[in-house]
């Protein structure tokens, strides 16, 4: 997911590059860098708490994608489809956090 936002966020304008386009970009690729993360700690309460803030990231990035739809940055197939990662990486995300 976060290799299609990079590649999406791509075509957003030069002047987000400081602006949405850094801020989605972080939000989106803070949900596998916390789940690196938390794996490379001790124990499963800290990867659970590693997982938590993955998921955040991930309500984040819904956001942000919504957002840059409403200002006309992506069109409607390309937010469909990001959307649709998001929530399958959600789902996967959320039965990951509560086997822990």
């Amino acid at each position: 997911m976060a290799y299609q936002v990079y590649l999406e966020t791509k075509k957003f304008p030069k002047e987000e590059i400081y602006g949405i386009t850094s801020q989605l970009r972080r939000a989106v690729l803070s949900v596998p860098t916390n789940l690196v993360e938390g794996t490379g700690r001790q124990g499963n309460k800290e990867l659970k708490h590693f997982a938590n803030i993955a998921l955040a990231s991930l309500a984040e990035t819904e956001y942000l994608l919504d957002f840059s739809l409403r200002l006309g940055y992506f069109n409607q197939d390309n937010h469909g489809n990001l959307q649709s990662l998001r929530q399958e990486a959600g789902n996967l995300l959320w039965k990951f956090y509560q086997s822990l």
